[in-house]
């Protein structure tokens, strides 16, 4: 069974709604739960936010914030899966903002940068980081969407 189907069951057995915010994956969590036949049950909605207006316009990330930190930062993870929650009929959203590459990356921020963000209805939200390296684009994007889906399912596991 995939982590997506582990999610999807666990989601359904607890009758919670989940919502994503991508923007280097750019909507893939959301496929990969959209893949499941009966997802409905479980997926509200996804927001895919490649550019930070959207950010900004979709999911209220202040635009002061992304000037500040930078999308690819913790604080824009917690604001977006935040922001997710607010802004859909959702118990749950996972949030995800990072370099996928080639191009695009720094010395403080590489390709392979991506911050995380779960954040539940009655529970604190979490952030996590991983640094996939310079991996192809491709690659990284495929991680990224794991590691969301399996955060998630962490998130779900631990009492609210």
């Amino acid at each position: 069974m995939s982590i997506a189907e582990k999610l999807y069951k666990t989601l359904l057995a607890n009758n919670l709604k989940l919502a994503t915010a991508e923007s280097c994956t750019g909507g893939m969590v959301a496929a990969a739960i959209t893949d499941i036949a009966g997802c409905s049950a479980v997926f509200e909605r996804g927001f895919v936010t490649y550019s930070n207006e959207a950010k900004s316009e979709m999911l209220g990330v202040p635009a002061s914030l992304i000037a500040s930190v930078g999308a690819v930062s913790r604080e824009v993870a917690i604001a977006m899966a935040m922001g997710a929650l607010d802004h859909a009929n959702a118990d749950i959203s996972v949030s995800i903002t990072g370099v996928a590459g080639p191009a695009g990356g720094s010395p403080e921020k590489p390709v392979g940068l991506v911050h995380f963000s779960v954040a539940r209805q009655g529970a604190p939200t979490i952030h996590d980081v991983q640094k996939f390296g310079n991996l192809s684009r491709a690659d990284i994007r495929t991680k990224a969407t794991a590691h969301a889906l399996s955060l998630v399912l962490a998130q779900l596991m631990r009492e609210p």
